[in-house]
């Protein structure tokens, strides 16, 4: 067993010990709302947004892109479980600033294997088997942060399975200071109209 998976089975036997109630929660969550943010490990959205167990839906992905399965979790979150208002939360330093499609689809077309990076680049550190299958998917890669917030708001107020009525608002986690700055383009793209 690895210390990894060690660790974390210790961790939730903590948890579960402490459960209490929370085995009541409902199933559509509190406070109306989701975010959607990216999976850097850097981010705790129930610290930055104040959350508790039940609070919102959390849909994380790399990036915090609306990508068609970002947008299906939010039509389901609105549509099943009553979420009123959404957060597109990207980030500072961000992963995705770092690549480019052709970038992605090269590195996994030579090898599969964890890439590395320096001051020159991303690297593969070893020479296979790789797949070019990566050619074929759009990564979501970000050129311009706000940019990339409005455009994600504006692709889930476009889309046709999208109440109008729903606020979608657009922000930036700095990942020095831990404040959201809103990317005042982005709200005023997500008003409800």
């Amino acid at each position: 067993m690895s210390e990894t998976l060690k660790a974390v089975r210790a961790a939730n036997e903590r948890y579960a010990a402490d459960f209490g109630d929370k085995g009541q929660l409902p199933m559509p969550p509190a406070r109306h709302f989701a975010i959607l943010t990216c999976m850097d490990a850097r981010l705790d959205p129930a610290k930055y947004a104040g959350l508790a167990e039940g609070d919102a839906h959390v849909i994380r992905n790399a990036g915090g892109r609306a990508s068609d399965d970002a947008i299906r979790s939010l039509v389901i979150s609105h549509k099943l479980l009553g979420t009123r208002e959404w957060f597109v939360v990207h980030h500072t330093d961000c992963g995705m600033e770092t690549f480019t499609n052709d970038i992605m689809a090269g590195l996994l077309k030579d090898s599969l294997a964890t890439a590395t990076i320096d001051g020159s680049g991303w690297h593969n550190t070893d020479e296979g088997p790789g797949s070019p299958e990566g050619r074929y998917i759009n990564w979501l890669t970000i050129s311009d942060n706000a940019a990339s917030v409005v455009e994600d708001v504006k692709r889930i107020k476009a889309h046709p399975l999208v109440p109008g009525d729903i606020p979608v608002y657009g922000y930036i986690y700095d990942c020095k200071t831990g404040r959201l700055i809103e990317v005042p383009e982005a709200t005023t793209a997500g008003r409800p109209g």
